[in-house]
């Protein structure tokens, strides 16, 4: 399945485009091949030539480099998560693991900020989980408790609070975390790429067809040439299972995003001219939404078993009208018709909210499925995948090897099936947060 851009992403489209875009046009031989641009792709790459300088890497990206899931999500650097599977007592030492492996991506990004000195909006101002009705207050509390129990900062508020600070009175009650991060993912990206060191070589637009193992050497076959590589690297995240990677392990889901223009002073004030914020909701289906930098609105409320690449401009602005809706119950005062962008990407999800790390064998290694938290994951397996396959070990490898593992899934049509139904009943009880 080739893999096509919509050209549609308001981050992507926040800031100007790559121009040197190279594509594969030569059969090559390397070290290292990492399939997949993207955070996890990227930091690999970083990593790799920074401990082996003398090794010839090579990246390949079906598409733009970043312009992927790395570019078309929501923006948060999460510290926890509600609603992935981990959340009740009886697993708590799961969570505390999970949770764990979002501090170290927090600060793996933070360290590249840091290096590189970055400019991604990066904002400390912590999350919302929150819903329209106070009949959740008990999953609030809930959850509230087990954040205490793990010494997370939280705090439970309620309409009036919630509408000073996010400037609606749509949500009724929430559990505001302090340690989540929000800022630019696709300025976040475009930096990682521009670190690349020299001997690393990018090739974009250039799609894996197949690939086959021969003795000690991988055999990959793209359009019209072939790189032939000693080790390499599964990076892609939603697209594994299209590589046959773990197939039975992980599956795909498309989420679709809306971006306002930025608000003018008048509708700005409207609002009550809140700080930054971000919104994840306390029940499964709800929306996503978040206020960025620069006073735009994204939202995002829609999950379904459909290939994005088949997403026609007719089937994006039926999801498109969806998204107005939301902004407008919840924001009822700003002019209808202000988004400005909408666009549909691929999220990698497990059964049990596992993100997969392996060394498949001598040659061959995979990282991904970061069921919707690959921003902080995904930069700290990119580095971590990357030491494991030049033979060395860290403190970090143990910590990710130590979680619970994905679980197995269904064969197909079973698989589809079954996520359908769930997609389906989790979208009937969080109507009212759409």
């Amino acid at each position: 399945m080739e893999i096509i851009n919509d050209n549609s992403c308001g981050w992507i489209d926040y800031d100007n485009r790559r121009s040197k875009i190279k594509t594969l046009n030569n059969n090559l031989k390397c070290d290292y091949l990492i399939v997949g641009a993207g955070f996890t792709g990227l930091s690999a790459a970083r990593k790799l030539a920074e401990v082996d300088k003398n090794k010839n890497i090579i990246l390949v990206d079906a598409q733009i480099a970043g312009e992927g899931a790395s570019s078309r999500n929501s923006g948060y650097l999460v510290d926890t998560t509600l609603n992935d599977g981990f959340t009740s007592d009886k697993d708590i030492n799961n969570y505390k693991k999970k949770v764990q492996l979002y501090d170290l991506g927090i600060k793996a990004v933070e360290k590249f900020n840091k290096e590189y000195q970055v400019d991604c909006d990066w904002n400390e101002c912590g999350k919302y989980f929150a819903s329209s009705k106070l009949e959740d207050e008990k999953k609030a509390k809930h959850f509230s408790e087990l954040l205490g129990k793990l010494n997370f900062s939280n705090d439970i508020l309620y309409q009036k609070d919630l509408k000073d600070k996010l400037g609606t009175s749509f949500y009724k009650v929430a559990v505001y975390t302090k340690g989540g991060i929000l800022l630019n993912p696709a300025k976040l990206i475009k930096a990682m790429i521009k670190a690349l060191p020299e001997n690393v070589t990018l090739y974009e637009n250039t799609f894996l067809h197949n690939w086959e193992k021969f003795n000690d050497q991988i055999h990959c076959t793209f359009k019209n040439f072939n790189i032939k590589t000693k080790k390499i690297i599964f990076c892609t995240n939603g697209f594994l299972s299209k590589l046959d990677i773990k197939k039975r392990y992980n599956f795909p889901i498309t989420l679709t995003a809306s971006m306002t223009r930025s608000l003018n002073d008048k509708e700005f004030e409207s609002i009550g001219k809140p700080k930054e914020w971000g919104v994840l909701p306390i029940r499964p289906m709800g929306a996503t939404i978040r206020m960025t930098k620069d006073r735009r609105i994204l939202i995002r409320n829609t999950a379904e078993l459909k290939n994005p690449n088949n997403m026609s401009d007719l089937e994006l602005k039926k999801r498109a009208i969806l998204h107005e809706a939301g902004i407008q119950k919840r924001f009822p005062s700003l002019p209808k018709n202000i988004i400005n962008s909408t666009w549909s990407g691929i999220v990698c999800r497990s059964g049990n909210g596992s993100q997969i790390f392996e060394k498949i064998d001598e040659n061959i290694f995979v990282a991904g499925c970061y069921n919707g938290s690959g921003i902080g994951v995904g930069t700290l397996f990119g580095e971590q995948i990357a030491l494991m396959s030049s033979n060395q070990d860290s403190e970090e490898i143990s910590i990710i090897q130590s979680k619970k593992k994905p679980m197995w899934l269904p064969p197909q049509p079973f698989l589809n099936i079954g996520v359908f139904i769930r997609l389906l009943f989790e979208r009937i009880i969080a109507k009212s947060e759409i």
